[in-house]
């Protein structure tokens, strides 16, 4: 289905990024920083998306019910 070299690609970032994170209590603070900002960010996106999504999908499948309209008329002054 998928193509290999995609496959080997995924796999070769899956290794790298698995040598970072063997790395990271070594690191300088710099790197932790960056690590860190990267990892917030990636979370922030992927809430986002899933809120998104289910508001979507609360839309889609329960659709508002509305009640019957009341027509508002303006007081007469006193």
């Amino acid at each position: 289905m998928a193509a290999p070299g995609f496959v080997q690609e995924m796999h070769s970032v899956g290794e790298r990024l698995l040598k970072k994170l063997r790395g990271l209590p070594q690191a300088e603070p710099v790197e932790l920083v960056a690590f860190s900002i990267l990892v917030l960010f990636t979370a922030t996106v992927l809430l986002l998306l899933l809120i998104a999504c289910s508001c979507c999908c609360t839309h889609c499948c329960c659709p508002e019910r509305r009640g019957r309209k009341v027509q508002v008329r303006p007081m007469s002054p006193h």
